[in-house]
């Protein structure tokens, strides 16, 4: 199976605070398949660290009130261009987040509060007919979108 994992969840630091999101569930899911991983925020030129963002309303912005929607988008853009190209089985991204969270997002307020719906970049793959899920979906059990 060929799959197309949010590079934080494979252990890669490039969490917005340097970190990642490494996951055994994901890991163990991972061996034997073919794995191309992103990171959409990266990808589109953001740096690591780099400031918390979430969604508000259909702009993203960092914690500091920026405007950091340009480069969330064209991640969101390369990341596409990738899974066209990589033409993935399943994607598994990382939960609530503003360009992979899958069911729900940070709301913009920066206080925890979540609203459903997906980030740019889960929402762009969605919509160009890939099989989308997030690690919490593995976790449970769910390896379909």
């Amino acid at each position: 199976m060929k799959l197309l994992v949010s590079a934080c969840l494979m252990g890669e630091n490039c969490k917005y605070n340097g970190g990642n999101n490494k996951n055994a569930a994901m890991l163990a899911f991972a061996e034997g398949n073919e794995v191309c991983t992103i990171c959409p925020e990266v990808l589109g030129g953001l740096p690591t660290p780099r400031v918390p963002s979430e969604l508000r309303g259909e702009r993203v912005v960092n914690k500091e009130g920026e405007d950091v929607d340009l480069p969330f988008r064209l991640g969101a853009e390369k990341s596409l261009a990738i899974a066209k190209k990589f033409d993935p089985d399943l994607v598994i991204l990382q939960p609530r987040s503003p360009s992979c969270g899958v069911h729900s997002r940070y709301d913009g307020t920066f206080t925890g509060t979540l609203l459903p719906g997906a980030g740019v970049t889960a929402d762009l793959l969605m919509k160009n007919g890939f099989p989308v899920i997030d690690s919490e979906d593995l976790e449970a059990g769910r390896t379909r979108a």
